[in-house]
């Protein structure tokens, strides 16, 4: 038990603070990806911590195993390079014991994983994209400040209004637009306005920026064929504000899955149970090449492990992908996927063992008189 304990605080403890960093990376990235899309206007600022918030499981799901069986290459390659492991087999301390200690160990990261993957995430994320299709609902103007420039959706204008008054109108307006016209080919629009305010068209999606007081030029750069119109009220089609998309499979809880047929919906539930299934089988494969010696050091064997990590989480994404569109069958789908690594894992726990008794079997025939 003393054994047992010791593993179980290293690997737990190492597994914490791998999972720290890489959430810590991850979760940076995502930030600077949105808060991108916040400084556009595109997004309200005031959102992106609880997006961030609500994705976290999502970010937990995947990062967790990896830090287990990061966990497992650091925790045993060390005792391994610090001879600890060496006592320890020399007290009677055998490998299947080690796998027992670790796969103990695994199913209370399998518990974490399954707990997050089949409960957590996929609340997390119909919550994340519910906040995600208000914002996307927003109409181009509400998210504007003064005194700065957008780019209004499609990349076709800019728009820019030099204060804002109480009642949230744009004030003292310059708006920039590209037209296309078969006949007159790309001319460019510029409208100076007094002030200028979003409105609702009769149907819910249609938005127009009506302008007041002021003058719209049109003409083509280069060229000194310019329309000049003075105008008491313009209005100017906004792009049209995405509707709310439906839920995807992976915000529908684990339950409903169950009675779901269509691809999609039996990917994501298939996916949902692989997670924790990949926590098992990788730690068959890490115990194995977490094996080295005080001369190798600590870490030989480690880029080798996380490619073959690599691998297999590939492998799994792609049978997703194509279980997905319906081009591979349900089963065995993934789980063809864990049998070929569970496999592999077995192939190296035996290995030593296999090579041992080879070796052995050859010793004695050499010693055999001719």
């Amino acid at each position: 038990m003393i054994v047992f304990r010791y593993l179980c605080r290293e690997l737990l403890l190492t597994t914490a603070a791998v999972t720290a960093v890489l959430l810590l990376v991850i979760t940076s990235g995502r930030f600077v990806k949105y808060l991108a899309e916040a400084a556009t206007g595109r997004w309200d600022p005031d959102v992106l911590f609880a997006i961030i918030g609500y994705r976290l499981p999502e970010f937990l799901e995947l990062i967790v195993p990896l830090a287990f069986f990061l966990a497992i290459l650091l925790v045993l390659g060390r005792l391994y390079a610090e001879s600890e492991m060496t006592v320890l087999n020399a007290c009677g301390f055998s490998q299947t014991r080690l796998v027992c200690y670790t796969l103990a160990v695994a199913l209370l990261i399998v518990f974490v994983t399954s707990w997050l993957s089949l409960v957590v995430k996929p609340s997390g994320t119909a919550r994340s994209e519910a906040l995600l299709n208000a914002q996307r609902e927003r109409g181009e103007l509400e998210g504007i400040s003064a005194g700065r420039f957008y780019r209004l959706q499609g990349g076709r204008g800019v728009t820019y209004a030099e204060s804002l008054g109480s009642e949230g109108q744009l004030e003292q307006v310059f708006l920039a637009d590209i037209t296309s016209d078969e006949e007159r080919g790309d001319r460019v629009v510029l409208v100076l306005a007094e002030d200028g305010r979003s409105v609702r068209g009769e149907a819910v999606r249609d938005r127009f920026l009506v302008l007041r007081n002021g003058q719209r030029i049109e003409g083509r750069p280069g060229e000194a064929d310019f329309q000049v119109t003075d105008f008491v009220e313009y209005g100017q089609r906004l792009a049209s504000a995405r509707s709310a998309h439906e839920l995807s499979p992976a915000t529908a809880p684990t339950r409903a899955l169950l009675g779901l047929t269509d691809p999609e919906s039996q990917a994501e539930l298939h996916w949902r149970f692989a997670v924790p299934i990949l926590v098992l089988v990788v730690t068959l494969i890490a115990v194995p090449l977490s094996k080295t010696s005080a001369r190798q050091g600590r870490y030989v064997k480690t880029f080798p492990a996380i490619m073959l990590y690599i691998i297999y989480l590939v492998m799994l994404s792609g049978a997703r992908g194509r279980l997905e569109d319906g081009e591979i069958a349900v089963y065995p789908g993934l789980w063809a996927i864990h049998a070929l690594f569970f496999g592999i894992g077995i192939v190296l726990l035996s290995w030593d063992t296999v090579n041992r008794r080879l070796r052995a079997r050859r010793y004695r025939a050499e010693e055999v008189p001719a």
